[in-house]
């Protein structure tokens, strides 16, 4: 017991809320969507646009966001994002029509930007390499909870408070984590007020560095392009599910809010075991191998086919329940992906973790732009929801293959300098 409530594992316990947190304020307007659609006579190609929104920020921000992690640290970069997206999200509850809603998800794009990949950079020097799948894993896993806990979430808010106020004490629930955070955390392991020397053998952190080290972005960047062109092809599908799935039960199914919510939680409730088996799955085969590109891109590939044979029988049945079930095979394959590619860019470069960590993330950070958009158009045109995960099959059977060019295996550091 003593060993469960050890720093580095309260440390974890942070960042698993801080991606819960993140993953609640960055998907809340999708469930939220139909009563802002309905006050403000948004089409659904207006919506694909407030949804969107979101990531234009959030795509430049994640390799700078990165960058800025691994020069000034977590502790202060993490603080200043949190408390921007906080803001962000309580300022949701207070626009008048499509632009102060874009810009306001424009602010939200801006403060979690930088979040996941500065998590890699506080990751790298708290987790033993040992672990580091599963600590990718089981913080994503809280970010599928997030999404699984959000739409009947945000339907109780706004029974309670209406949409606007639903925002309102979201941002308030960000605040308070913010200031636990730059309260408890530390850059470095030794720097912690109580971290022992069992903690400190168990994490083996590299020696504190006065030096902040210079980023070699073009070989750096030739190394990340395969991984990021992968991550993708992933995102893709996250997004197309995180910003569309509650209003495909409402309107292809004619439900009301509270019933497509239970839906659509459903199917993210799988996302939850998906990230954690993934992380878990990967980390053991690295310690039964001691192959990291096995122990990597095997269970990536597993995750791509195994969601896109988990999508295919939704073309050709309607029934809610087996829709349902289809749709929740495919997020729990898909989000097998999510623990061992967050460690491939701490394998590939662990000194530069935070900026390759973003440059993956920047796939899916554009893939956050035009999925939404793409998606909405078609509805709008065809009519057709069934579409846009036709699409997404698509690009997973894209993203199976594009895995096998990456290389885990082959430390960054370790290549010669030109």
């Amino acid at each position: 017991m003593k060993r469960l409530f050890c720093v580095p594992n309260i440390v974890l316990g942070l960042l698993c809320l801080m991606y819960f947190i993140t993953y609640v304020d960055r998907v809340n307007i999708s469930t939220a969507a139909s009563e802002i659609q309905s006050e403000f006579g948004f089409s659904n190609t207006q919506l694909g646009l407030i949804f969107s929104a979101f990531a234009y920020p959030y795509l430049i921000f994640q390799v700078f966001g990165g960058w800025v992690g691994d020069r000034f640290g977590a502790r202060k970069t993490l603080f200043w994002c949190g408390m921007v997206w906080a803001l962000a999200t309580m300022l949701t509850g207070f626009v008048n029509g499509l632009v102060t809603l874009f810009l306001v998800r424009v602010l939200v794009g801006i403060g979690e930007g930088a979040t996941f990949p500065t998590a890699t950079r506080a990751m790298q020097n708290w987790t033993s390499s040992a672990r580091r799948g599963f600590a990718q894993g089981i913080t994503h896993a809280f970010a599928r909870l997030g999404n699984a806990i959000t739409p009947p979430l945000i339907a109780l808010l706004m029974a309670a408070f209406t949409w606007r106020g639903a925002f309102v004490v979201l941002g308030a629930v960000s605040l308070v984590w913010v200031l636990v955070w730059v309260l408890y955390f530390r850059n470095h392991p030794s720097e912690h007020p109580h971290i022992t020397q069992a903690d400190l053998d168990e994490i083996k952190p590299k020696a504190i560095s006065a030096e902040r080290p210079k980023v070699p972005w073009g070989p750096l960047v030739k190394r990340m392009w395969p991984v990021t062109l992968t991550y993708f092809c992933y995102g893709w599908t996250l997004w197309l599910y995180l910003n569309w799935l509650p209003l495909f039960f409402k309107t292809n199914y004619d439900m009301d809010i509270r019933k497509s919510a239970i839906f659509a939680s459903g199917v993210f409730f799988a996302g939850v075991v998906g990230d954690t088996l993934g992380g878990v799955m990967s980390d053991y085969v690295l310690k039964r191998t001691g192959n990291r590109r096995t122990a990597r891109i095997g269970v990536t590939v597993f995750g791509f086919c195994g969601a896109f044979l988990s999508l295919l029988p939704i073309l050709y049945v309607r029934d809610p329940v087996i829709v349902a079930l289809c749709l929740s095979g495919g997020f729990f394959f898909a989000e097998l992906v999510i623990g061992p590619m967050w460690a491939v860019p701490m394998d590939i470069a662990p000194r530069y973790a935070g900026t390759a960590a973003g440059l993956m993330n920047s796939g899916s950070a554009l893939a956050a732009i035009v999925s939404p958009l793409v998606a909405g158009y078609v509805i709008d045109v065809t009519g057709n929801w069934y579409l846009p995960f036709l699409m997404s099959m698509a690009l997973l059977a894209l993203g199976a293959m594009t895995a096998f060019l990456m290389h885990p295996e082959k430390p960054f550091e370790e290549e010669p300098a030109r």
